[in-house]
């Protein structure tokens, strides 16, 4: 019998377009022999599901369920596609975990913590992985710039502490633009962090659960046209992702290991990607995204068939980790 599999995808944030095109993409490469593939669209307004012929039907959310044709349809697993909020925040994972409904990610309080940049870095510091220097600003805060830039120095990075896809980050070389740049991430967030510029390689690696083990993915380095990885670097063809990573043996596998220990230090399930610099050789962590971008162009999935794993296999994986 075929299991009914919920994509949801959309989601509250700036990410929503991204969002569904990873979903859109999950939805083609499941195996329609095996699965019932159900497009959820979780947007501010409404909750529904679309059909092929685009015909919506809302979703009953006492226990996320639809009628279609006076048939009640519940699902037997939620593959999560949203990045940002609710998706990778925790909040949908929470509701999921309320009413006994199976997901693809990790439980609720991994993904609020890792979705909170500022909270996973506190975390992971203590366990001896390098970062860079912060400052945390919550809005309404007084701002003493000249404190700021003798913490962090210049340049320095601003950035919305719960955002995704680069939405609201500035690298700022000048102290009359930092305040500028503050007011960039706070329409994001109402928490921003200010992080010291790291002179480095950018990798990116993804560690997920396969076969019911972690395995750490073929490093992806990122090469920007643009002055650091931002939207348009991500999304508009204004970088270059080489896999694997032009590094050597020796720095493969200490970032391999760092992140690693990261995931299992979070208690992580399920997907995640996480970007790095390489300072003098040394790995040290930005952030990690749960929810990283699932189009055949996405990092994670390139990594994923470099390492001999499809597109349908890395989904089926995924749903088959969350039913056990």
């Amino acid at each position: 019998m075929k299991q009914n599999i919920a994509v949801v995808m959309g989601g509250y944030s700036s990410e929503v377009a991204i969002s569904i095109k990873s979903g859109s993409v999950v939805c083609h490469q499941l195996n329609k022999e095996k699965y019932n593939v159900f497009k959820v669209h979780i947007l501010k307004e409404k909750w529904f599901v679309l059909d092929d012929d685009f015909t919506e039907f809302t979703i009953d959310k006492n226990d996320f369920s639809f009628k279609k044709n006076g048939t009640k349809i519940k699902f037997d697993c939620v593959f999560n596609a949203i990045h940002g909020n609710p998706g990778e925040n925790g909040v949908l994972l929470a509701y999921f975990d309320l009413i006994k409904l199976k997901h693809t990610s990790a439980p609720y309080y991994q993904m609020a913590l890792t979705f909170n940049k500022r909270d996973c870095l506190s975390v992971v510091k203590q366990y001896g992985i390098k970062t860079a220097k912060a400052v945390y600003l919550n809005q309404g805060d007084e701002i003493d710039s000249n404190k700021i830039i003798e913490k962090v120095g210049l340049p320095c990075f601003v950035k919305p502490n719960g955002a995704g896809s680069s939405f609201g980050i500035s690298k700022v070389y000048a102290e009359e633009t930092l305040l500028p740049a503050i007011e960039i991430a706070y329409k994001e967030d109402s928490e921003i962090l200010i992080e010291s510029f790291l002179e480095g390689k950018e990798v990116s690696v993804g560690v997920i659960e396969y076969k019911g083990d972690v395995k750490v993915l073929p490093i992806t380095e990122i090469v920007s046209e643009n002055d650091f990885f931002d939207y348009e670097a991500k999304y508009e063809g204004k970088s270059q992702e080489i896999t694997p990573a032009r590094i050597s043996k020796e720095i493969k596998e200490k970032v391999e290991e760092v992140a690693e220990k990261i995931y299992r230090i979070l208690g992580m399930k399920g997907f995640s990607r996480s970007e790095f610099i390489l300072v003098n050789n040394e790995p040290h962590f930005i952030e990690m995204n749960t929810v990283p971008g699932l189009t055949t162009e996405s990092i994670l999935p390139q990594q994923a068939q470099k390492a001999g794993i499809t597109l349908s296999e890395l989904f089926d994986n995924a749903i088959q980790s969350a039913l056990k």
